[in-house]
């Protein structure tokens, strides 16, 4: 599961003027009311010859510029073994270049008043650097250099350090975090063996002391190439200049081998699996997953809306059956993970002291059935629309950062192939109605099979969620 919820991508409406500046706060009521908004963030487009995409959004709103990089390549691209790979690439990434003297990256960037950050998930791996505009340069050649000129400073003492950083962390943010193996567990549950996500993002101990030298070689030439490559440049920049920049310094990079192609069947479960984590918890802890649809597709908008309406605000379905009218769960929250190959539907509650996992069970079961069977109202759905196009057009407020147009443009360009998508991704959600919304509940949800993942406190497990709770 995510480890946030997903906004970027989520279609919510966006006022015309982001096509210039940022949304005036007066104006937000007003789109919130409006059934149909035209929708575009304008850019310059053009492929150099090595295959990389370039993408140029000029916004003169704000003396900011931001340099965003996509590789379309996550933890799906590796292979059975050898995991986290592409996470690992994110650190290494930072760690210097033919160019580029370890340390100095960051050195750089910070000298000239910059910021810069990476993440990588099961589909991509993205990097991405907000700087004055007079720094955009910079930038442009850091990552340049990181892309066609890596593997000459790449060796095997690098990858041992940098191997050691990743294992601490998966000590630090997983194995040793309350609930930090939860999400890798029903995903290992919810996808066979061999899927391309079956495995956690950060890799296993395991895989992470087995790769080679070799093995991570052989896995940045075929992924880190331009051809496999799309790079936003968005902000307060002259569209000519930065052009010539990027061909300037990325123009040379030799393009690297087609990328092998991810096909994979539908993941499908046959029954419900109920699985029992004990862990040093103080709460119990229920996780559910469903198998669901990918995204960007209608019914990802629609499970969006159904998450909304479940669990977001105090009024919602499951917030005020657990949390407010029984009191039986500390929080409860719901969301569609729309992904690439496939998609997963999630509802986690932690319960109050002392409360069986299967009263929250039942509950979920039931609720989720009452409203497939019984719909959404108008002013649910119209509630859960609004709360979507709100953070949409808050995140768009920014050019750079996670999330920002840059990102978008880049996440639209390397998951449908088009990079003024938004358009498509706005009509999604407009047309999502109450009865779309119950629909999907109905069609993923109600008596389909689920992993139903409970994490309770260490000699605890009558606490558990089990079959006995149906």
């Amino acid at each position: 599961m995510a480890p946030m919820k997903r906004w970027i991508g989520s279609g919510a409406l966006l006022l015309a003027a982001l096509t210039a500046s940022a949304v005036p706060v007066g104006a937000q009521q007003k789109v919130q009311e409006t059934e149909s908004v035209d929708v575009y963030i304008p850019y310059t487009q053009f492929t150099l010859e090595n295959g990389l995409s370039v993408l140029i959004h000029r916004d003169p709103s704000l003396p900011v510029a931001s340099v965003n990089v996509w590789y379309h390549v996550g933890s799906k691209n590796e292979r059975p073994g050898r995991t986290g790979f592409a996470h690992l690439f994110e650190h290494i990434m930072f760690e210097g270049s033919q160019h580029v003297p370890e340390g100095e990256f960051d050195n750089l960037l910070e000298s000239a008043g910059g910021a810069n950050n990476g993440s990588t998930s099961t589909d991509r791996t993205n990097y991405w650097e907000d700087v004055p505009p007079n720094a955009v340069e910079l930038a442009l050649w850091l990552e340049a250099d990181r892309m066609g000129w890596l593997l000459p400073t790449m060796t095997q003492q690098k990858l041992d350090l940098q191997r050691d950083v990743v294992k601490n962390e998966r000590r630090q943010s997983v194995d040793n975090q309350p609930y930090g193996r939860a999400s890798e567990i029903v995903n290992a549950h919810l996808y066979p063996a061999g899927h391309p996500y079956h495995s956690p993002v950060i890799g296993s101990m395991d895989d992470l002391s087995a790769a080679t030298l070799d093995d991570v070689k052989a896995f940045f030439r075929t992924y880190y190439a331009p051809n496999n490559a799309s790079i936003a440049i968005a902000g307060d920049v002259n569209v000519s200049r930065v052009r010539r920049l990027v061909e300037k310094y990325f123009g040379g990079i030799p393009s690297g081998p087609p990328v092998p192609n991810v096909q994979v069947p539908d993941a499908t479960l046959s029954a419900d699996e109920h699985v029992v984590q004990e862990d040093a918890v103080k709460l119990p802890r229920l996780y559910v997953a469903w198998h669901s649809s990918k995204i960007f597709t209608d019914d990802d908008a629609a499970l969006d809306v159904l998450a909304e309406v479940l669990t977001e605000g105090k009024s919602s379905r499951l917030y005020r059956r657990l949390v407010y009218d029984e009191q039986i769960a500390q929080n409860v929250s719901a969301s569609q993970e729309g992904r690439e190959l496939a998609g997963s539907f999630w509802i986690v509650a932690t319960a109050r002291p002392g409360v069986s996992l299967a009263r929250i069970a039942t509950a979920i079961r039931e609720e989720i059935a009452r409203v497939a069977a019984d719909g959404v109202t108008a002013e649910e759905r119209e509630r859960a629309v609004n709360g979507i196009e709100t953070d949409f057009v808050r995140s768009l407020e920014h050019v750079g950062g996670f999330g920002g147009k840059a990102d978008l443009l880049n996440e639209y360009n390397v998951l449908t192939g088009d990079p003024g998508y938004v358009r498509k991704d706005v009509a999604r959600y407009e047309h999502v109605t109450a009865a779309a919304a119950a629909a999907a509940a109905a069609r993923y949800l109600v008596g389909k099979p689920a992993v139903w993942l409970s994490v309770v406190p260490e000699g605890e497990t009558e606490l558990a969620a089990g079959s006995e709770d149906r």
